[in-house]
């Protein structure tokens, strides 16, 4: 635990001089200082401020670069500010990182305005003033205006609600200063270095240092994953150092790998040079199934997908709905339309919350399913809005930040390479399969008859499938996605045979790859771990209702012109949803199939570890 600072701390001084008083109010006696006399507070909709609140970080992750490490840090520490505030008034509880306890005649009220200075001074800290978004402090002071509480009431001594609350937010802000996370410095390890000299994406091949690590890419126009300009056109490794940063239920590793997977399959070393060969002819298939025009079609219901083992995809689904007792009725849809929808859905691309804010958003579906009951396990006792979000935020954004934490100990540590860097050189270099035919290279892509082939003569002659790499006889050419049409919304690239050289995975041309190495697979890793925080707080793995659905209107894609019909993607469990937000970045062509398990596996560890925890803080017990 971290002890209360004295005095001044640094969140005096960061609120903006601006109260929130309706025309003609004025203070009066009879209502706290931090409230506004005469204001009426914003119908909620039957959400608790806590949710509120959390809305609110989401609204802010949409408008600044996409960094999920950061994201989760933040999920977590806004949560664990609440959590503090709710706990200071129940008897039993123990905060996390304040342990004070309080008195009031009205409890919830205190409680939510506790809440509220504490979520907006923190927030205000690292997004005006971090992160430096133009809106942070504007669209803070509003929600705080909403809520009809004073934004200049900024003390930290004594014991109010709000002094209590921006006590809180101070503490928060001094006692993660030095977590390892490099806030001081914006998250920014100068000290990492590439292996490899960044590869120009619109020029074909790549030159690699080591074809095992990270390479950056170069781009004309950078945008991040949600769209936003990012300066320069090459990529920078995105929290390198951030296995250090201290987790909440992961016992801290020297190594910054809290979770170590083992290394991934290396392309020359003895033990895993095939499995790395076959993990780029995976993602090349993966992307081959991306044409519409195919008519190739999918269940894809319960009916058929899903129940899986950890770490495998060898579920056939479920024989009937456990909620209704009746089958599941059958989705079928394009293969090609499955793919690219899940292959958007999940990356969380313009405007999203990045991973960890998107299962937070499904967090929030969950409890307003129709005649959900907000019982811990499922049988305790019915809890109220506030009580039930404050617990549901803290459990699954400490499980969220530590499997950032654990993934990118990962990342930063195996520093592993990209499928579009595997496929270019390897496919640079020739093919691995043949040493009696042209283009023989023991470092090659393996050959596979109508997805991966040399070009040859006739391949290429007039009316054959290479007719087009005529030019390119001997080289190697990959069945896969052609690239971003130049008019997404009306255009449809589709599948065809590229130079391997030149493959690109089904992402717009502003983005192309995570800015960071694959192994493991963040999405993996943070949707595992938010599934095993659902089912245990819910008491079962199942949706409400035993189904959750979302539809993908009919043209609704960004990378190019689809779906071409409304796909409505289903889940039965938190399991289900979270091994198909992995296997969604096959389909987009960022990661290989060991990222995506190791991920799994890590990700399940950091969600039950996190629970655990988690459940010990609400009963008391926290550990001293």
């Amino acid at each position: 635990m971290v002890g209360l600072r004295s005095g001044a701390g640094r969140v005096v001084g960061l609120a903006v001089a601006l109260t929130a008083v309706l025309p003609g109010c004025s203070s009066g006696s009879s209502t706290p200082d931090y409230l506004v006399v005469g204001c009426s507070a914003a119908d909620l909709g039957g959400r608790s401020v806590a949710r509120v609140w959390d809305e609110t970080v989401l609204e802010m992750i949409r408008e600044v670069v996409p960094a999920p490490t950061v994201h989760a840090r933040n999920l977590f520490h806004t949560s664990a500010a609440m959590w503090d505030a709710w706990a200071a008034y129940d008897p039993i509880a123990d905060g996390y990182f304040v342990t004070e306890k309080h008195d009031a005649d009205d409890v919830t009220g205190a409680r939510e305005a506790a809440i509220s200075y504490a979520a907006y001074r923190l927030l205000l800290w690292r997004y005006a003033t971090v992160e430096d978004l133009p809106t942070a402090t504007e669209r803070l002071d509003a929600v705080m205006a909403s809520l009809c509480y004073r934004t200049d009431v900024d003390s930290i001594e004594g014991d109010s609600p709000a002094e209590f609350g921006n006590r809180i937010a101070n503490t928060i802000i001094d006692a993660t200063a030095a977590d390892g996370s490099r806030e001081e410095e914006r998250y920014v390890d100068n000290a990492y270095r590439p292996r490899n000299e960044p590869m120009i994406v619109a020029d074909p091949g790549t030159d690699m240092n080591d074809p095992n690590a990270w390479q950056p890419l170069s781009l004309g126009l950078q945008l991040s994953q949600n769209g936003i300009p990012i300066p320069g056109n090459t990529q920078e490794f995105i929290g390198p150092h951030w296995g250090f940063v201290t987790p909440f239920a992961l016992d801290p590793s020297p190594t910054g790998t809290p979770i170590d997977p083992g290394p991934p399959p290396r392309l020359g070393e003895p033990e895993t040079d095939q499995a790395f060969k076959q993990a780029a002819v995976e993602v090349i298939r993966y992307g081959s199934l991306l044409d519409p025009t195919d008519g190739e079609s999918i269940d894809i219901s319960p009916n058929v997908l899903g129940d899986n083992t950890l770490g495998t995809n060898d579920g056939d689904g479920y024989t009937e709905n456990p909620v209704t007792g009746q089958p599941y009725q059958p989705e079928v849809v394009l293969l090609a339309d499955f793919g690219r929808s899940i292959a958007e859905y999940w990356a969380d691309g313009p405007t999203s919350e990045t991973p960890p804010g998107h299962w937070n958003l499904l967090a929030n579906a969950v409890q307003d399913a129709p005649g959900f009951e907000r019982r811990i396990g499922g049988d305790g006792p019915l809890l109220d809005p506030l009580e039930w979000d404050v617990k549901t935020y803290f459990a699954l954004n400490a499980a969220l930040h530590d499997a950032a934490v654990a993934a990118w100990g990962a990342k930063g540590f195996y520093d592993s390479v990209r499928p579009i860097s595997m496929i270019r050189y390897m496919g640079g270099k020739g093919q691995s399969s043949r040493p009696d035919a042209p283009a023989y290279d023991p470092d090659g892509l393996p050959l596979e008859a109508g997805l991966i082939e040399l070009i040859t003569v006739e391949s290429s002659a007039p009316g054959e499938r290479h007719e087009h790499l005529a030019d390119h006889v001997g080289e190697v050419a990959v069945k896969g996605w052609r690239g971003g049409p130049d008019h997404p919304e009306t255009q449809v690239s589709g599948v065809g045979w590229v130079l391997a050289v030149e493959w690109v995975p089904y992402q717009r041309p502003t983005f192309v790859s995570p800015a960071f190495a694959g192994y493991v697979s963040g999405h993996s890793t943070f949707s595992r771990a938010a599934a095993e925080v659902l089912t245990a707080l819910t008491g079962t793995s199942f949706f409400p209702g035993g189904l959750f659905e979302w539809t993908i209107p009919e043209g609704a894609l960004l990378h190019e012109e689809g779906p071409t019909q409304a796909v409505t993607l289903q889940w039965a469990t938190y399991y289900d949803a979270s091994d198909q937000a992995g296997v969604s970045r096959l389909y987009g062509g960022i990661h290989i199939v060991d990222d995506d398990v190791e991920g799994r596996i890590i990700g399940q560890v950091c969600g039950t570890a996190a629970w655990a925890l988690a459940g010990r803080y609400f009963d008391g017990a926290a550990p001293s």
